[in-house]
């Protein structure tokens, strides 16, 4: 299996996020959970989930093509793909 993170979705995922609350962030982008992490997608790989924990409640845009420098947040790094 490649090494290489797939891109998952060319722009963000926009999801509900709680504040306080933990998520798992996909970075090899194979989680059938997009955003998040199946715990299954990633093995094989060096890959291993982001875990975040949401500083406030409401909607976010989530990376979907895992090129992004802010990790989870989408920087709109899908626009040079």
């Amino acid at each position: 299996m490649s090494d290489d993170a797939v891109v998952a979705q060319v722009g963000p995922y926009q999801v509900e996020l709680e504040e306080g609350k933990a998520y798992l962030w996909c970075r090899c982008g194979r989680s059938s959970r997009q955003p998040f992490c199946d715990a299954a997608g990633h093995k094989g790989t060096s890959f291993l989930p982001l875990r975040f924990v949401a500083e406030s409640t409401g909607t976010f845009n989530l990376c979907g093509c895992k090129s992004t420098d802010d990790q989870p947040f989408c920087d709109g790094a899908h626009n040079m793909l």
